[in-house]
């Protein structure tokens, strides 16, 4: 006698888990010769009818969420297209930019409290009418027009700047920087009497 045994290819999925069905044993001779072909035939079709009856009677319960083995193959299934990616430490550099520099040209009109340059370092010195905000920034304190200028630049005494950079300088040399102003525009002479005390 032979005896063949068929894994258990469909599973059934609980909330523990994913379980098998139990595998189906079949006896009989592998091959079938002479005058005793037509019994073997037979029964090789018993015990496939027998198979199917068991596969189609098979039920479970619902609450379980199972079905039964036909069922399952009809239920279409999807595999990852993707492998899974690697994660890394390294997740930096995706700040936005900071857009340093003059916000405004020289010749353009602003009013009182408009930025004129944003700055890391100081580039640009604050001239006539111009103040230094938080993070070095320039912003106008009245209406009028912007100016850039070299002017002689004199750092204070007690700045780094007298010794890194004043005290390098041959005798004599002078130091420029660009400053920012913003010239307020003239006056008219003529006054218009508005009201009488």
């Amino acid at each position: 006698m032979y005896t063949h045994s068929i894994p258990p290819p469909y599973y059934f999925q609980t909330s523990r888990g994913r379980y098998p069905l139990p595998c189906l044993i079949f006896s009989g001779s592998p091959t079938s010769s002479g005058k005793g072909e037509k019994k073997h035939e037979s029964a090789r079709g018993r015990k496939m009818a027998a198979l199917l009856s068991v596969c189609t009677g098979l039920r479970f319960p619902v609450c379980l969420g199972v079905l039964a083995p036909f069922q399952l193959l009809m239920i279409p299934t999807r595999c990852a297209s993707k492998k899974a990616g690697r994660t890394s430490r390294n997740h930096g550099g995706k700040s936005p930019g900071k857009h340093y520099g003059y916000k405004k040209l020289d010749g353009t009109f602003v009013h009182a409290g408009a930025i004129l340059a944003t700055q890391r370092q100081i580039r640009w010195h604050p001239g006539f009418q111009v103040g230094l905000g938080r993070r070095q920034i320039l912003y106008a304190l009245e209406d009028g027009i912007v100016r850039f200028t070299k002017e002689v630049y004199v750092p204070h005494p007690d700045s780094p700047e007298t010794n890194d950079v004043i005290c390098r300088l041959p005798v004599g040399a002078l130091l420029y920087k660009t400053f920012i102003n913003v010239i307020p525009p003239k006056q008219e002479g003529r006054f218009k009497l508005v009201d009488m005390l």
